[in-house]
């Protein structure tokens, strides 16, 4: 092909390209958020912090969009900033939540500023008739890989790793061993404990399979390098969350003496948790998850980081809508990516009619709108409901109309 031919055929994919964003954008209707609410979940452990509690954002097009997280302060205090505004807006919407009332979001706030994300990222592609992962540039594989948390017992251990993967799991996850009852836990003996366990799994497994171990940051520095030493000839999947998560820098110290892969991020939220150990090679996949790193806007943000510094995406378990939502972004992120689910995922939702599609271990992308989930609120009960715009501090904004900070 010619170079003269060849420009301009890319000329005009581009316009078709530029036509194609703008009559998009012209289909988007003009919606104002009239109303948000909180709702209560069953599902939900007793920590506010990591509530499954289910949140709606109504607009006056009659388009509402769904999340999941937060608690009732916070929900209460982000969704003020959003009444009467434009939905699409919604990175924009993200920065005033996080940085609108002068202290940035801790990472409770932040696990509520990513349930009303996710739920403006609902409306969008509600509004445009195109599943979320469409929006943030399409598929990049067929489907995404699950590891199992807690796969229903078959006996032994052993036995019970050999039926996870046979199930379709990519891998069998355990964790370090508990004493039992109200025992004290003595890490010395439990890494010994833990090692026998590790080597029983490895052999249910076989050779074609993976499992992997989460420390739950319970060890102390000292005998989490002794673990993963001695588990190191088994060939872990990766080393979950090894070093408490209060000093990142503990990992400057640990990384050099291992050679597992390690996942860190499960108790992290937004990319300022995780982006030195990223940067800085100190873990080889983000365990950051949805709604904690603050929704779908920001956890794009955390996958862009990951695949600069060549870091896979190995988020936590969490709940039933957001773990639909974690399909969107890893099935259009590109590098290595598995996904943690508990059991054998055949979990019923009685509020949930319709929301991920899980099939044999494996999590698939779906072409219903937005989020591609439904609710069923006359299950739930309303703990919360938002009306009222209110910005309580003096909002800056650039001479572009940007946001900046007080």
């Amino acid at each position: 092909m010619h170079r003269r031919t060849f420009l301009r055929n890319l000329s005009g994919a581009a316009l078709t390209l530029a036509a194609t964003t703008q009559r998009a954008l012209a289909a988007l209707p003009k919606m104002k958020i009239t109303r948000i609410r909180l709702w209560e979940s069953p599902l939900s452990r007793p920590m506010f912090n990591q509530s499954f509690h289910v949140v709606t954002v109504e607009t006056d097009a009659g388009i509402t969009g769904i999340g999941e997280g937060g608690s009732k302060d916070t929900i209460d205090e982000c969704a003020t900033h959003l009444i009467g505004l434009d939905p699409a807006r919604v990175e924009h919407f993200w920065q005033l939540m996080y940085r609108g009332r002068f202290y940035p979001a801790g990472r409770e706030k932040a696990h509520a500023i990513g349930a009303l994300d996710l739920a403006l990222w609902d409306i969008k592609g509600k509004a445009l008739g195109v599943p979320v992962w469409q929006l943030l540039g399409g598929l990049t594989r067929d489907h995404v890989e699950c590891y199992s948390t807690g796969f229903p017992s078959k006996g032994s251990l052993r036995e019970t790793a050999r039926a996870c993967i046979e199930f379709g799991f990519r891998a069998f996850r355990t964790s370090v061993a508990d004493p039992g009852g109200d025992a004290p836990f003595s890490s010395q003996h439990m890494v010994r404990k833990t090692f026998e366990q590790c080597k029983e799994i490895r052999e249910g497994v076989g050779s074609e399979g993976d499992w992997a171990i989460d420390y739950h940051t319970r060890l102390d520095l000292s005998d989490a390098v002794r673990l993963s030493t001695l588990i190191e000839p088994l060939e872990p999947y990766f080393v979950e969350d090894p070093l408490r998560s209060e000093n990142i820098e503990a990992y400057k110290t640990f990384r050099p003496l291992v050679k597992v892969p390690l996942a860190v991020g499960e108790q992290f939220g937004p990319k300022w948790d995780t982006n030195v150990l990223i940067e800085q090679h100190l873990m080889d996949y983000a365990r950051v998850t949805l709604p904690n790193a603050g929704g779908i806007t920001e956890y794009k943000k955390i996958a862009a980081l990951c695949e600069t510094h060549q870091v896979g995406l190995v988020p936590h378990f969490t709940g039933p809508i957001s773990e639909a939502a974690l399909v969107h972004v890893i099935a259009s992120s590109s590098g290595p990516a598995l996904m943690e689910m508990t059991g054998d995922g055949s979990r019923e939702i009685p509020y949930l009619p319709q929301g991920f599609d899980f099939r044999r271990g494996k999590m698939y992308p779906n072409e219903r709108p937005g989020l591609g989930v439904t609710v069923d609120t006359s299950r739930l009960k309303v703990l919360t409901e938002v009306t009222r715009h209110d910005d309580p501090i003096k909002l800056f904004r650039r001479p572009d109309g940007s946001f900046t900070n007080w």
